[in-house]
């Protein structure tokens, strides 16, 4: 066996592990990492027990195991085994066990104690899946409080790896790999918005093939060719089919396809040149020999929450810097080689450094189940990343509705059932409580829709899976026949799992079961808008044959978080709704203010979620919940103002602007104090018209207590008393306080009127209520320009007193008698 370039980084990864039990182990593609660890681990004898190593992807865990079996002379399933899901290959004898990451969690759940295993190795964990996330916090908290030997070992495939040896307490240990020179090529300029990216890509893929040929016996080596998912592959095949020489073989590699044609694609061809078309299931964790030459197209899959069908899908993305290092570096296995990427030189600084971790974006409901099966919250883990607390608490909600949870978020019976199921959630809710029969769409609805440009009627997709015959050429929707033949296999599969009894269910029930959260009801108007039960809204074409329907179950949407598209969805009666969800449909008292209305409404509503079953008038409504109400429409109406009301809130802004203890009487004082001061005083207030004519003086006056007026009419009084006995409003608008009065009813006065040791500004008018002065200094007004205002005024108001002293004369508002 040829050495490999991890073999000088063991001895020291070794005595880490002798000493403190924990390493983390950094090591490029093909060092050699992922069939030697585990060897030389149990060459060692480090532990008695079983070796476990997780690996992401099934392909990767089979071949590992094969791999190491063969350099012992074994097969799998002796020293070496593996487990996945659907296979297995282990025995007594097998003392190292390459699982994927999923069954690392099982194990952990039904033995927390992990008998029988002695170290647990996390491969490819720069990859961060949330499955290895969840793992390690596990095994980190099993390590500190019941398996002090237990090994623990994380190897990365990249530089980013110093977080997670600071996660683990343990030293960082260092593998160069061994590569040979790669040239890399770019395009010339950017693909066209309007270019189809796969025909582009196919024919780089053909002159690439012709520039690296060769006369040699290898024909220049094999290309490996990365694209983002199964389509795109099997569009790649059928073009590159019809254009590529007779003796290239077309191998395609992706998680879906059947082991043996996996197995085709990893293994050397006997003649003729290999043409690999790979998802990135081949960045990392496989070697596939003889590949000198990379095409990358630039793309990757990865798992993200889609709100579309409320659980994880693959979402196409751009590659990152590190994962496109890792591709170009599959040119350089045995030879120097040439890798071809399908962006511009400029186009890459754009890219990210690094893939973001799955927890943080994808869908949590299977983190939030396990979590509450292992009866912990995520802060009391070793999480690298903790989880996103809103995903959490959205996902943790869903899980109640599926009776997976409990009101105080402990899990349930019927939850750790679940929790058993290799099933999202939602899938495997349907599956328990509807039985075999729900198994074909339980299948369906994990996969990709099989039946493209049909209408939304889920009815339509479960025929095609009865009869893809009925489906032919001439049909106007187009039926991927390689997702139907898998979700017939997935189906039979979990037709095991199901249990025995069927609970005689509809399709559209076992629907609503899956998605308690979108069942819809369509709301009024021409457009066939729902509003689903967990409060969103959605839309479906005007033209699809479910646009009539008054209730639906929405089982795919475009995820627009304002009001999303239909995607798929199944016609259900309101009898089926009330049936399936009784215990959760309840009458609901519904006291609001409606904005287009602009008035309070009161209704009984018979409800399930936020679709309304049944609406009756609310004839015995109390008056405090149509108050409480009528604050939202104040709220809404907005508060206003004017008159005596604007001129109490103007003092006793003044007074309070002194430092005394005076409630905030300013706009927005007022409003966010609504329920203190307003609410008392809204009896028999429901309407805009009702509060346009509302009096705010008297909810005014009542917010102050008896000791604050007494404050505020010593320092700032309401009103000015004339010599004649006269209240007269004093206007605190302005920077002083003013008053108007007629300039005759201020005779005698020889002291100017004060408030709260501040001069009055007096506006003094004539007799036709016209201001004719503006004075802070009256005895000083009398004693200098009132000379010249008598003797404009007596040629205007003969008939009014005008006298030459007007301190001596008596105030009056009274005009001369005719003689």
């Amino acid at each position: 066996m040829t050495r490999l370039p991890i073999e000088d980084a063991l001895p020291e990864l070794l005595d880490a592990l002798r000493a403190r039990g924990r390493a983390v182990l950094q090591a490029p593609p093909g060092a050699g990492k992922t069939t030697r660890v585990p060897l030389a681990m149990l060459e060692a004898g480090l532990t008695q027990g079983r070796i476990v190593m997780l690996e992401p992807r099934r392909l990767a865990a089979r071949a590992a195991a094969e791999r190491m079996a063969e350099t012992l002379g074994e097969t799998a399933g002796q020293t070496v085994g593996y487990r996945v899901r659907g296979d297995a290959k282990v025995s007594k004898a097998t003392r190292i066990e390459v699982v994927t990451e999923g069954i690392l969690t099982r194990m952990l759940q039904s033995d927390p104690d992990l008998p029988g295993i002695g170290a647990v190795i996390f491969d490819e964990f720069h990859e961060r899946s949330l499955n290895a996330d969840l793992g390690l916090a596990l095994c980190l908290e099993v390590a500190g409080a019941l398996r002090d030997d237990l090994i623990l070992v994380a190897m990365s495939a990249t530089l980013d790896a110093d977080p997670v040896a600071a996660l683990l307490g343990a030293p960082m240990i260092t593998s160069e790999g061994r590569s040979y020179p790669v040239e890399t090529r770019w395009l010339d300029r950017p693909l066209p918005a309007q270019a189809r990216r796969v025909d582009a890509l196919t024919d780089l893929v053909v002159q690439a093939e012709k520039e690296t040929r060769s006369t040699d016996r290898d024909q220049g080596g094999g290309i490996l060719v990365f694209l983002p998912g199964e389509g795109e592959i099997r569009r790649a095949a059928g073009a590159l089919a019809k254009r590529l020489p007779g003796n290239c073989h077309i191998r395609p590699l992706y998680g879906a396809l059947p082991f043996a044609e996996q197995r085709a694609a990893i293994q050397p061809e006997q003649t003729g040149r290999k043409v690999v078309l790979a998802t990135s299931i081949a960045e990392t964790s496989l070697t596939i020999q003889d590949i000198r030459v990379v095409v990358d197209m630039g793309q990757a899959r990865r798992a993200r929450f889609d709100p579309g069908s409320g659980m994880s899908r693959l979402i196409t993305e751009k590659v990152t810097r590190a994962e496109a290092t890792q591709r170009q570096g599959r040119a350089g296995r045995v030879a120097a080689g040439i890798c071809y990427r399908f962006w511009t030189k400029g186009e890459e600084g754009a890219l990210m450094a690094f893939p973001p971790a799955e927890i943080e974006s994808a869908d949590l409901t299977d983190l939030a189940l396990e979590l509450a099966l292992w009866g912990a919250a995520p802060e009391d883990l070793s999480f690298l990343n903790q989880p996103p607390a809103g995903a959490l608490a959205e996902a943790q909600a869903l899980l109640q509705m599926l009776g997976a949870l409990n009101a105080q978020g402990r899990i349930t019976e019927h939850g750790k059932a679940l929790s058993s199921l290799p099933l999202h959630p939602r899938l495997g809710h349907m599956l328990l409580t509807a039985g075999p029969a729900a198994a074909p769409l339980a299948a369906l609805l994990g996969e990709r829709d099989p039946l493209r440009g049909a209408p939304a009627d889920l009815s339509l997709r479960l025929k095609a899976l009865k009869d893809p015959k009925g489906f032919g050429r001439s049909h106007p929707y187009q039926l991927n026949r390689p997702v139907v033949e898998r979700i017939k296999s997935e189906a039979r599969r979990l037709e095991r799992q199901a249990g025995r009894r069927d609970a005689g269910l509809s399709a559209a029930m076992m629907a609503a079961l899956a998605y308690p959260d979108r069942v819809g009801q369509r709301r009024k108007g021409d457009a066939p808008r729902f509003v689903l039960s967990g409060g969103k809204g959605a839309i479906l074409d005007g033209g699809d044959t479910l646009a009539g329907a008054p209730f639906i179950v929405a089982l795919d949407t475009d995820g627009n978080p304002r009001e999303a598209k239909i995607r798929m969805a199944a016609h259900i009666s309101l009898t089926e709704i009330r049936e399936l969800f009784a215990g959760q449909v309840i009458w609901t008292d519904v006291c609001d203010w409606s904005k287009r209305d602009r008035r309070v409404m009161a209704r009984q509503q018979e409800r399930f979620g936020a679709v309304v079953l049944d609406d009756r008038i609310w004839k015995d409504v109390p008056p405090d919940a149509v108050a409480q109400a009528m604050l939202d429409g104040v709220r809404d109406l907005g508060l206003r103002l004017t008159g005596a009301a604007a001129r109490l809130a103007a003092r006793v802004e003044l007074v309070r602007a002194e430092g005394h203890a005076l409630p905030d009487f300013t706009l927005s004082g007022l409003t966010e104090t609504l329920e203190d001061w307003l609410l008392p005083m809204l009896e028999g207030v429901k309407s805009a018209d009702d509060w346009k004519r509302f009096d705010l003086l008297p909810a005014l006056r009542a917010a102050l207590n008896w000791e604050q007026t007494q404050i505020l009419d010593h320092e700032a009084p309401g009103s000015f008393i004339t010599p004649l006995g006269r209240k007269i409003p004093i206007s605190y608008d302005g920077e002083v306080p003013e008053i108007s009065v007629r300039l005759q009813e201020m005779f005698g006065v020889t002291r100017h009127p004060s408030v709260g040791g501040v001069p009055l500004k007096v506006s003094l008018l004539s007799p036709a209520q016209r201001p004719i002065q503006i004075t802070r200094d009256l005895p000083g007004f009398w004693a200098g320009s009132y000379a010249d205002v008598r003797k404009d005024m007596r040629a205007q108001y003969p008939r009014h007193p005008w006298p030459e002293d007007p301190t001596r004369e008596d105030p009056t508002l009274r005009a001369k008698r005719r003689k």
